[in-house]
């Protein structure tokens, strides 16, 4: 057996890396201070209702299907994916948008709203498709060592769109407020303002109109259950229950991790935990970044969310709905600008049972809502109730029904759970937000510069935010740990 890796946490970079790194020959073990494994995509399950508690969207198909084709497996080997059909309805105050599960019917939406807007959203989507194709087989697949990564012909070609942004981009090409909104919702999954966000990621676009929005049956869950299988069949040992409380060095080198007490030493340390936590388990003199830096970085939101049992199907909604009827501009502004409670918030709800009956009682429904705040907010029960009183107004409104009387039951989440959870800085739910300015070799290290042997891995480092960015991080890691 090759040298021994500590593993600290268990998301999705956390199990991408252990795969990587045990197929390659070392001995690997994961330490996650929760009870099951997946971060911050975890379960509620409740009377019959299943939740995911983390992530809910599955875009980029393809970067799941390379990751399991790595290893000689399928995603099929271990769940099945349905691709959603409509993929998700928008609501606005006046109106409602559905996009469709290919491009013909998106386009037809668009004229819908507006006429002669699908010729400029073909040549738009076609444009993101270029950056789709250059950013998943050369940008991202680098480790953000250095400036250079970033210099090919593709890029040098396209310089302009790093430093034009996704809004103006946008703006450019559409008028309506509803279409520029549709088109400027897919870059929050990479947690900046769409005016803070270089032109180059509207590959996000292409992810969302080009290869459409996807469901594994079962619910979001099935991804990190299949990671887990495929992690122990290569011989990862996985430990839940197992707080990190501090990460030893000697002469310079990452030698132990001390869970729940007791030291365990390893030839390697890698952190999927969040970096600013991870970097308080090291002594003063061997942490790379300040209190100061990471106050300075532009963080992505936290959230708020609802887990909500209903006794009856609900009318008016689909798998994913975003409910767009208020201020897009300014919500944002209360987030990133002027952080603060939001006085009218967009919020998004997913209700996974509408495609997928495993996931609610027979005649019930699944609901999870999301409200997307700033990291850092006061957190308190009242602030709680307050808003999803306001949200579940708005609701019933813009579906035309009334569902306050079905309520079974209502789990909540917000800033002090993910904080306590899974340490994370302030509270954010996504990490660092992708801005020009912390974009690839700008990002947090993989490698840690000032001790040999340890490293990180997750959405504050390279590529970034989301699901499919943390399973790139992690090969993206193990191949830095290989060569080493």
């Amino acid at each position: 057996m090759g040298k021994s890796i500590s593993i600290i946490g268990s998301g999705f970079s956390a199990l991408s890396a252990s795969c990587y790194l045990a197929k390659a020959g070392f001995d690997v073990s994961i330490y996650e201070k929760n009870d099951t494994v997946g971060g911050r995509a975890r379960q509620l399950i409740k009377d019959g209702f299943t939740f995911d508690i983390g992530p809910s969207w599955y875009w980029m198909p393809d970067i799941f299907e390379k990751f399991f084709n790595d290893f000689g497996k399928s995603t099929s080997d271990y769940y099945q994916l349905d691709k959603l059909s409509p993929a998700y309805k928008i609501f606005f105050s006046d109106d409602v948008i559905t996009i469709g599960d290919h491009m013909d019917q998106i386009c037809k939406e668009f004229e819908r709203i507006e006429l002669g807007s699908s010729i400029p959203l073909r040549k738009f989507i076609t444009r993101a498709q270029d950056h789709y194709n250059i950013a998943i087989n050369k940008v991202v697949l680098k480790p953000g060592l250095s400036p250079f990564e970033l210099v090919t012909k593709e890029t040098i070609m396209r310089l302009d769109r790093f430093y034009k942004t996704i809004s103006s981009e946008v703006r450019k090409h559409f008028k309506n407020p509803k279409l520029i909104s549709t088109l400027e919702f897919p870059v929050l999954f990479l947690g900046a303002k769409p005016n803070q966000t270089p032109s180059f990621y509207s590959f996000m676009n292409f992810a969302d109109f080009g290869l459409g929005t996807w469901h594994p049956k079962g619910g979001m869950y099935e991804i990190v259950k299949a990671m887990k299988s495929l992690a122990e069949s290569l011989g990862v040992s996985i430990h839940v229950n197992s707080n990190v409380e501090k990460i030893g060095v000697k002469n310079g080198q990452a030698q132990s991790i001390t869970v729940n007490g007791k030291e365990i030493y390893s030839d390697v340390v890698l952190s999927g935990a969040d970096y600013h936590h991870s970097e308080t388990l090291l002594d003063q003199q061997y942490r790379q970044y300040s209190e100061t830096y990471w106050e300075g970085r532009t963080f992505a939101p936290s959230s708020l969310l609802f887990y909500v049992g209903f006794n009856q199907k609900l009318k008016n909604v689909e798998h994913h709905n975003l409910f767009f009827d208020t201020d897009f501009e300014k919500h944002a502004e209360e987030i990133y600008d002027n952080p603060k409670w939001p006085k009218d918030p967009l919020f998004y709800v997913n209700f996974p049972s509408v495609t997928d009956k495993s996931m609610a009682p027979d005649g019930c429904e699944t609901g999870f809502f999301l409200i997307p705040i700033a990291p850092g907010l006061e957190d308190t029960p009242e602030l709680r109730e307050q808003y999803f009183n306001i949200i579940i107004n708005r609701f019933e409104k813009r579906t035309q029904q009334d569902v306050l009387k079905n309520i079974l039951f209502k789990e909540s989440y917000c800033v002090n759970d993910f904080v306590e959870d899974y340490n994370s800085y302030k509270g954010n739910a996504y990490g660092m937000a992708n801005t020009l300015m912390q974009t690839a070799f700008l990002r947090p290290k993989l490698k840690s510069k000032k001790v040999d042997g340890l490293y990180f891995t997750g959405q504050l480092t390279v590529p970034g935010p989301g699901v499919p960015p943390s399973l790139i991080s992690g090969k993206l890691v193990a191949e830095l740990i290989e060569k080493h």
